[in-house]
């Protein structure tokens, strides 16, 4: 299946100058979103990646982290930003092209030792993935793999993330 066919290019979003790829358009295809999902079991599978969790940011991540969590056999653990979940939290401050951004998992979600795959819908600079793979090393966590649907290329930002396997779906 050509995912590309069904993720929509929405031009100047949300600023002059930007391509956004907007997977909206992916998502109400039944057959796409099944494809998509199944398509990233598959290369976990290759690549011989076990996870004990799935770790999906907010909130795309959400998205397709719990349907492949689901999928593999793992639990599946939100990584929410700042004040949004209800328990003691671990967090971690990053950085933003203009500012700065925190993100937070329960304390109680994940042991040291877990293994664990982030997922998200894209990866563009790494900036997220990367402070998500740090807050995960710094309670102790395995990180076993990336899973990315969109990948932009040109942006470079698997040079940011840290020596694991990383599946990107579509490169632009």
């Amino acid at each position: 299946m050509d995912l590309k066919s069904l993720i929509r290019d929405i031009p100047d979003f949300p600023k002059p100058g930007i391509l956004f790829r907007d997977i909206t358009t992916l998502l109400r295809d039944p057959e796409g979103l099944r494809y998509t999902i199944d398509f990233l079991a598959q290369k976990c599978i290759e690549l011989e990646i076990q996870a004990d969790c799935i770790v999906g940011m907010e909130s795309r991540g959400f998205i397709f982290g719990a349907p492949l969590a689901y999928k593999l056999g793992s639990g599946f653990i939100p990584i929410r930003k700042k004040g949004k979940l209800p328990a003691a939290v671990h967090s971690i401050d990053y950085e933003l092209e203009y500012g700065t951004d925190s993100l937070e998992v329960h304390q109680d979600a994940l042991s040291p030792g877990s293994k664990v795959l982030i997922v998200d819908d894209l990866i563009a600079t790494g900036g997220t993935a990367s402070a998500t793979a740090k807050l995960l090393q710094k309670i102790g966590c395995e990180l076993v793999g990336f899973g990315f649907i969109i990948e932009l290329r040109d942006l470079q930002g698997r040079k940011h993330l840290p020596d694991a396997p990383i599946i990107s779906l579509v490169e632009y």
